[in-house]
């Protein structure tokens, strides 16, 4: 099964489970900070029915969900994630370089720790959180990261790098420089049109890229991928073309 929208697109279905892949900027199920807001278990209803979140990520970032079809399927996915058995690969562009090639983030996070409902790192009254890092390589002023989450805390990734130094690329949240990115700013000779140009990128730059669970029923072991969107592809066609450092061009997911 497989159909493609401007809010989502399937990757697997099948009875039991169902695999999207969504745009920036859409909720996963209800939020009780912002409960009219658009969700993605809503616009996928008419084509899939009812869905039921066994996890989430946060709303401004892209890439694979996946949701049950069943409250048996729900239970068996929960108990996964739970004991974190599922497997997801990251895919971050950030601002600066880092000056390791691997690092791992071991700091205890508190949602909602804030009054601006931020994640907040709290060694009394947060949650153990892990997440493992590779640096993938650096374009310009940006850096490829590749982050793979043990834990599913909220914002988990954004702000394990923050703390190390790091902000993704449009964070509303977690970093200081909301900037788009152009392409007039990182290629040398550009000739366009400065009032006329678009931005390459002007949301949240982290997404989900790979996923590995076992199925609910049959118990087979099974891997996803989401594609990167127009926007965030976009930027990665471009950079790989002055930079040389591309996240697809190798498999990352091991």
């Amino acid at each position: 099964m497989s159909s493609k929208n401007s809010v989502y697109t399937i990757i697997y279905a099948d009875d039991d489970i169902a695999v999207l892949s969504k745009k920036s900027g859409i909720l996963i199920a209800a939020d009780r900070f912002n409960p009219d807001a658009p969700r993605l278990d809503l616009f996928a209803r008419e084509e899939l029915g009812d869905l039921f979140a066994a996890h989430r990520i946060d709303k401004d970032t892209s890439g694979l969900i996946v949701y049950a079809r069943n409250q048996e399927a729900r239970r068996a996915l929960s108990i996964q994630f739970e004991k974190r058995e599922v497997r997801k690969v990251y895919h971050a562009l950030v601002y600066g370089h880092p000056l390791w090639q691997e690092l791992t983030v071991d700091l205890p996070l508190q949602p909602d720790g804030d009054s601006r409902h931020r994640t907040v790192v709290n060694k009394k009254f947060g949650k153990p959180s892990r997440t493992f890092f590779r640096n993938i390589g650096g374009c310009g002023p940006f850096s490829w990261i590749e982050a793979r989450p043990v834990t599913g805390r909220t914002h988990q990734i954004r702000v394990h790098l923050a703390d190390s130094g790091f902000s993704i690329v449009c964070d509303p949240l977690y970093g200081g420089n909301q900037k788009p990115v152009r392409l007039s700013e990182i290629k040398r000779k550009w000739r366009g049109d400065e009032v006329e140009e678009r931005p390459l990128l002007s949301r949240l730059a982290l997404h989900a890229y790979s996923m590995e669970i076992t199925h609910p029923v049959t118990n087979n072991r099974m891997t996803f991928r989401a594609e990167y969107p127009k926007d965030l592809d976009a930027t990665r066609r471009q950079l790989a073309k002055i930079f040389g450092v591309d996240p697809l061009a190798e498999d990352t997911v091991k």
